[in-house]
């Protein structure tokens, strides 16, 4: 029944997606085929495993797709120079870093105005002479990818008929996105040329490329360095690796970027972008990068002061489901977000929430990447009011009308232990921008009891009881 039901939910939400893919999807199915949902973005086949799991790899593609203009930053940028006697510039315009005419044409045609808080410290650093190395960290969204593209555009010498700028994303649909933000960004320098080092992407062997900048996946560089001899590594004169907190999350491709890096020169510039800076990132981002200048987001504490938190005692998913509409029958919600563990729950619960009138979009990892975007489109543009996700959109997504948030399944790690970080997450998806929002957690049995007192203990929050049949109760608690 379970499978049926969760079947009949992506049928009613297939017939009423519209079919539309993103530019680069095109270029994506010319070189491999269409991305088959049981596949990851690497074309590995999914496990079926309990809890659905977040690929950093697939977060990260999805937040570009469904970002469309740069996000409000509100981290204080920290710079930590590698000479600290140099003096440290920033800047406010694109025009104080005297670009070359046609670039800051590319850069205005793309919309850009002004720097993005990361841009202002990391441009005068990437485009410095003498060269300067740099290990950055920079969320999606922030105008990175931007920032990185201009200085190998800036970078390389037109008139110069081999590869001279090399860029290596964990994916080959991460590497398309950046290659599609310096085609643009590069649109009027049409001596520079592109190249892309992804798999399927079949090049002549032995035959030095003529492309200027390569992007690409890291075991395709490093064969197209290697083993084909398309690429001379000893005449790259800038290497930039994208994503490194996920590159090093991802099985050999840690390695096979560290042995790129080893056929460079030492003069070589090098760049490095990470959204984290946790211990295993900078271990490897100071191993590849000798003497870096090193920008750092001071982040802000996510406050939780906006949303007012609330478990719900149940017995059984049936019960939840009556407490989930009782707060509808209460509560003014412009739009819920609801988290289950597994895909056969999220399955369940949207067809049931559909059966009794609810406008549902349903999103799981079981999804290709352009399809949850699709529905994340829908969702944002107000055309379904209810979200029921698993765990795949817990982070990064930002939809101001969202007023409810329901943990129908309490977050927990390996162990069993509560997964505070990714509670911080869901829960952090209401009460944006100052308004006032509620999270209401499902518990149904001694152990999620536990799970509620874990999580108040780690945040020093009271985490209140909600019984859902006294609507007057209700009223009064929720006002």
């Amino acid at each position: 029944m379970a499978e049926d039901s969760w079947a009949l939910a992506v049928d009613f939400q297939e017939a009423t997606t519209p079919s539309f893919q993103f530019q680069f999807s095109n270029k994506i199915n010319r070189i491999r085929g269409p991305l088959n949902v049981k596949e990851d973005v690497n074309g590995n086949e999914r496990g079926e495993g309990d809890g659905d799991k977040v690929d950093l790899a697939e977060q990260s593609l999805l937040n570009k797709l469904i970002r469309h203009s740069l996000v409000k930053n509100r981290n204080q940028v920290e710079v930590q120079q590698a000479d600290p006697n140099s003096p440290l510039f920033s800047v406010k315009t694109f025009q104080e870093l005297r670009l070359k005419p046609e670039l800051l044409q590319g850069v205005f045609h793309m919309g850009f105005n002004r720097p993005s808080r990361i841009q202002e410290n990391a441009l005068p650093l990437m485009l410095a002479e003498p060269h300067q190395n740099l290990i950055a960290q920079s969320q999606s969204g922030t105008g990175k990818t931007a920032a990185f593209a201009l200085a190998m555009l800036s970078h390389v010498n037109p008139d110069n008929t081999w590869t001279q700028c090399l860029c290596v994303a964990p994916t080959y649909e991460l590497a398309l996105q950046i290659g599609q933000v310096i085609e643009q960004m590069g649109k009027f320098c049409p001596n520079v040329k592109l190249a892309y080092a992804i798999r399927g992407n079949r090049m002549e062997r032995h035959v030095k490329l003529q492309e200027q900048i390569v992007i690409g996946t890291p075991g395709t560089i490093l064969d197209w360095c290697t083993k084909y001899k398309l690429i001379d590594p000893k005449k790259i004169t800038m290497f930039v690796l994208d994503e490194a907190d996920v590159m090093i999350a991802m099985q050999g491709h840690r390695d096979q970027s560290i042995r790129i890096h080893r056929l460079l020169n030492k003069d070589c510039q090098m760049l490095l972008f990470s959204a984290t800076f946790e211990d295993s990132v900078m271990k490897f981002a100071e191993r590849v990068i000798p003497d870096p200048n090193i920008i750092r987001l001071r982040r802000e504490e996510e406050t939780l002061d906006t949303i007012k938190q609330f478990y719900v005692l149940c017995r059984e998913k049936e019960d939840k489901f009556t407490a989930l509409c009782n707060l509808y029958g209460c509560l003014t919600i412009a739009q819920a977000m609801i988290f289950c563990h597994t895909r056969k729950m999220a399955g369940w619960l949207a067809s049931s929430l559909i059966k009794e009138g609810h406008q549902v979009a349903l999103l799981s990892g079981e999804m290709a990447v352009e399809q949850r975007a699709a529905v994340i489109e829908r969702f944002k543009n107000g055309k379904e009011k209810v979200l029921v996700t698993t765990n795949v959109c817990s982070r990064g997504i930002d939809v101001e009308q969202v007023s409810l948030v329901v943990n129908f399944d309490l977050p927990v790690d390996l162990e069993g232990n509560a997964d505070n970080e990714t509670y911080l997450h869901r829960i952090g998806r209401t009460g944006r921008f100052g308004r006032r929002g509620f999270a209401v957690n499902m518990v149904d049995s001694k152990n999620s009891m536990e799970i509620i007192k874990q999580i108040e203990m780690h945040f020093n929050r009271k985490i209140t009881k909600l019984d859902t049949s006294n609507l007057e109760e209700m009223e009064k608690m929720t006002i």
